[in-house]
C-alpha cells in the first residue's frame, strides 16, 4: 500500500550503515511534522545509496515536501517492527483554490 502525506522537514538525520546476511546498507532517517493536531510527526526513512544523495542534493530542514511512502513491518525473534519507507520526496507544490475547497456539487442533500 503506498500513502502520501505532506509537512515541513523538521530534521535530517546522519547516514546510518551496516552489514546484513544480504550484503551493506544505508539509510537516512527524517523527520517530517505534518502540521496536524494529533499525531502530526512522522520518522521516514531513505534507504539506497543513489536515493540517499539524491534526498540530501534536493532537501534541507524547514522545506516543506509531500512524500510517498510504504509502510513495512517485518518480525525478528518474536517481535515486530514497522518503518515507514519513503520512496519519493518531492517540493510541495501550492494548491489552487479549486484544489482546496471540496466541490460543493458533490453532497447528497
Amino acid at each position: 500500500m503506498s500513502l502520501k502525506v505532506r509537512g515541513t522537514i523538521k530534521k535530517i538525520n546522519d547516514v546510518q550503515t551496516g552489514k546484513s546476511q544480504k550484503g551493506e546498507w544505508k539509510k537516512l532517517s527524517f523527520l517530517l511534522d505534518s502540521g496536524a493536531k494529533y499525531n502530526n510527526l512522522f520518522c521516514f526513512d531513505v534507504k539506497g545509496e543513489e536515493r540517499i544523495n539524491d534526498f540530501l542534493k534536493n532537501n534541507k530542514e524547514g522545506k516543506e515536501v509531500d512524500v510517498s511512502f510504504n509502510v513495512n513491518c517485518r518480525e525478528y525473534e518474536g517481535r515486530y517492527y514497522t518503518s515507514l519507507d519513503a520512496w519519493k520526496v518531492f517540493t510541495a507544490k501550492e494548491m489552487t483554490n479549486a484544489e482546496q475547497q471540496p466541490d460543493r456539487d458533490d453532497l447528497p442533500f
